[in-house]
């Protein structure tokens, strides 16, 4: 506890998928107040063309109430 799921589009680096999960990993520690070791953070990499259907639309549009910030959609590829 906790977890963190990134979805992304293809094409960072290794090294780019890397820091972002230390740096995430960093903040939720700091502000969530949790031992390090108890934090996972995962990145799954979608292609645009399955971006509506497998995280838009399920996570997106479909999950307000557990959505603290709304990203717009399919603003950068």
């Amino acid at each position: 506890m906790p977890h963190i799921i990134v979805k992304l589009y293809p094409g960072r680096t290794e090294e780019q998928k890397m820091r972002l999960a230390e740096q995430i990993a960093k903040d939720v520690v700091n502000i969530a107040k949790c031992p390090e070791e108890a934090v996972s953070v995962a990145i799954e990499e979608v292609v645009p063309d399955r971006w509506d259907s497998e995280v838009y639309k399920p996570y997106i549009l479909n999950n307000e109430p557990n959505l603290y910030i709304k990203g717009g959609k399919n603003l950068i590829k």
